[in-house]
Formats: structure tokens, sequence, C-alpha cells
């Protein structure tokens, strides 16, 4: 059954389930605690197929910008229950629930990573990508909890109280970022979307357990391209030339240095550096140019313009202090991501509620472009553990157990209650 509909704007209305005749009021009285335990259940009953699709995904992954037929599988999977519409290219948006009001977002990630899988799992890919970050767990999660709607409608009489809107985003390992081109499309305002909750997977997490806080998650995440000028020469002459050998090597000496000089001790933020390249090789030639490339990443909007700023003084300075000139180019990455206190509070009680216990925040100088969503509506992104300590995400070799799917899944269900109760509350107000 096709639910929804687009308008003669040209904006994505959804239509009511056609059983449904008691509208959204209706939804309103469920109470929330048995909503999760109904959906729970219904989640649990219906393993056996979250499993199976999971292995599909898995084994058919596609990198970042390709996703298409990764997209058009979930769409069919769902095709019975609602429309998923195209976004940000080869990404998908839908919406489940009153037509009314507003939505709360549930984002799954489709792309996998450029990566030959070395986990000898039977449902193993063969295609030189890699679901290595856990997004076919995060997809089967997501599309499991949209199927059990119906379960929800049948013993309940009625629809969700709030609407949910499944954000199948595409391109979240790479740039041009997914998340930032569905914010750019407008999406959240089109489909009416007020909170968006992220659900991650993460081996450095006990099993099942669920790290969800407020405030900083994820760092912003710049690049810094600095290109030293000079003038080249022979290696015997180096007086008759402006060698850019040491203003590069200061330079990327004094990187790491402006963190401790700009910001707080007790603020996190790095500095690295990941490549140098000063010459072409021959031992008796000074080369014309140099050049570094580095990651700055800041747990803050004031640090992340402090910082930016003094690496391009510091850069120029140390130049000209050489007889160079230095070319700084900075190139935005995400923002930081920021977890909305209330929402992150409700989520944990809601995660409690649901039988999965709480870890401490997980925090990291990593990056993520949910972020783009948290700096546009109020969100919280969480991480499920896997259980598994010394392997890593990205690793040719981290493949999430079964009950993953299950317990992202669980998750997702506390983070979407967590945005209902919210906005319920606010109605009431």
């Amino acid at each position: 059954m096709d639910n929804s509909t687009p308008s003669s704007l040209g904006l994505y209305v959804p239509q009511p389930p056609e059983h449904d005749h008691e509208g959204p009021a209706a939804g309103r009285t469920c109470e929330l605690d048995a909503l999760g335990e109904i959906w729970i259940d219904a989640v649990a009953a219906d393993l056996e197929y979250a499993h199976e699709l999971r292995r599909r995904i898995h084994s058919q992954p596609e990198v970042s910008g390709s996703e298409d037929a990764t997209a058009e599988l979930v769409s069919a999977e769902l095709s019975e229950l609602l429309t998923l519409w195209p976004i940000a290219r080869t990404g998908r948006i839908g919406r489940l629930g009153p037509v009314d009001g507003p939505a709360v977002g549930i984002r799954a990630e489709l792309d996998a990573l450029p990566l030959v899988e070395r986990t000898g799992a039977s449902f193993a890919s063969t295609n030189s990508a890699m679901h290595a970050c856990g997004h076919d767990v995060h997809m089967a999660a997501l599309v499991t909890l949209l199927r059990a709607v119906r379960t929800v409608r049948e013993r309940t009489g009625a629809d969700l109280p709030v609407a949910l809107a499944p954000v199948f985003q595409p391109r979240e390992e790479t740039y041009p970022s997914g998340a930032l081109d569905i914010v750019s499309e407008m999406g959240l305002e089109r489909w009416s979307i007020a909170h968006m909750i992220g659900v991650h997977n993460h081996p450095g997490v006990a099993a099942g357990e669920i790290a969800i806080g407020d405030g900083y998650i994820n760092a912003a995440a710049d690049e810094v391209h600095i290109t030293v000028h000079g003038r080249g020469g022979h290696g015997a002459y180096p007086h008759d030339a402006a060698d850019p050998v040491a203003g590069v090597s200061n330079i990327a000496l004094a990187l790491p240095e402006i963190v401790r000089r700009t910001i707080g001790p007790m603020s996190a933020a790095v500095v690295s550096i990941g490549t140098i390249r000063v010459g072409e090789g021959a031992a008796n030639v000074l080369p014309q140019a140099g050049h570094i490339s580095a990651t700055v990443r800041t747990t803050s909007a004031e640090d992340r313009t402090r910082i930016r700023a003094a690496i391009k003084t510091m850069a120029e300075g140390i130049a000209v202090a050489y007889g160079l000139e230095a070319e700084v180019r900075l190139v935005d990455g995400e923002p930081v991501l920021l977890n909305d206190a209330e929402l992150a509070a409700r989520f944990a009680r809601r995660a409690e509620g649901l039988g999965a216990e709480t870890a401490e925040p997980m925090r990291s100088l990593g990056a993520d472009d949910f972020s783009f969503f948290s700096q546009a509506v109020p969100s919280a992104m969480s991480f499920v553990g896997t259980g598994q300590p010394g392997v890593s995400l990205h690793d040719a070799t981290y493949l999430p157990p079964e009950r993953a799917v299950f317990e992202v899944a669980r998750a997702m269900i506390a983070g979407y209650l967590a945005g209902a109760e919210s906005l319920l509350a606010s109605a009431d107000d």
C-alpha cells in the first residue's frame, strides 16, 4: 500500500493509512511505555527476516555515491508500507504515521567502504567494497522496525502517536556529505522532521549497551592545505635560492603546538598532519614549493574559529621568516556533533525502559555528518555496543554479531519514543 503522494506544490505530503479511522488524536492516547513493549516484541518476532536482510545487504555493498541498488533494495522491502522518495541523489526519505504535525526522523546510512573484506563470513562481500562500519546492521534494523509498525497498529488499534520519518542517508563516509545535502535540499522541513535520531554500532562499547549523553559527541572535522612557495636552485648554492624545505619543516612542527597555544587544556582538539611533500626526489635540487595537508578536529564552534585563524597566522608568519610565501586553504568539514540535553536524557530513560543498559557517553575526535542534522534540529546520536574490543570500525575484519540488529533496532525505537515524548509534551504546553 502506498500511503504517500506528492502534493501539487512539489512537497511530499503523507496520507493516512486506509484502515485508520481514528486519526492522530487516538494515537496520542497510546501509552508510550506499552507502545515500546509491543514494538520490541514485534521486532523480536521478525528477527529471522532481519538477519536475512542484513546478510543480503552485507554481501552486496556499494561505496559512497553509488548506493543506487541499496536504496532500491530498502525501498522495495518497504513498498507495501510506505513510499521512500529520492533525496540527496542516492538517498531515500519517507514518513509513516499521522498526516499532520512534526515527525521524529531516524537515520540509517546506505554506504560501504572501498575495502576488501577479511571476515571469513559466509555472506562476505566479493566486490572490493565492505560494510566495515556496520551500516548494513543499521539499515536492517530500521527496515525491520518499520515493518513492525503494522503489528503496533493491529495490537493498539491506533497509528503511531507521532509520525516517524525514515532517512536512508547516502555518503556518510565521504564528501559531498549526504546529510548536508539532505539539509540543504530542505528535507527536514519538507517532511516536518523536528528531531533526528542516530544509532551507530561500536565495538568499543559493551555488547548491547547504549552510550548516550548530552553535549559534544563528535568533533568538527576540517582540513587545512598549506602550500609554501619559494625559489628553486642548486643544493650547493642555497644562498641563491629561497629554499622551502626549512619553512615547510618548521610549519609542520608548529602545527600541533597551535592547540596548546590557542585553547584551554580542558578542551579537546587536535591538529594532525597526514601529508608532507617537498621536492621531486633529487638530493642536490632545491625545490620551488612544498605542501602540507592536515586534519583539524575541534569540539566547540569557538575553538574551531580560533584554531583555524591561528593556523593561517602561524603558517604565513613562519614562511615570511624564511623569505617564503605560504598559501593557506581551509576546507570546511562536518561541524561539531552536539546532542540535545533534554532529548538525550529522554533517550536514555526510554532505552532502559526497553531493557537496555546505558553506558557512559561516548565522545571522540572522530566525525560523523549526522552533525549537520544536529545543527538543524534538536537531535541525539547514540552508540550501541557490539562488545568486540581490539577490533576497530573500518577494519577489514570487523563484523558485528547478528544480535546487533535487534539491539540497534531497540535503540532506534527508544530514540523515537524519546522524540515523540518530547513533541507530545510540547504540544501539551
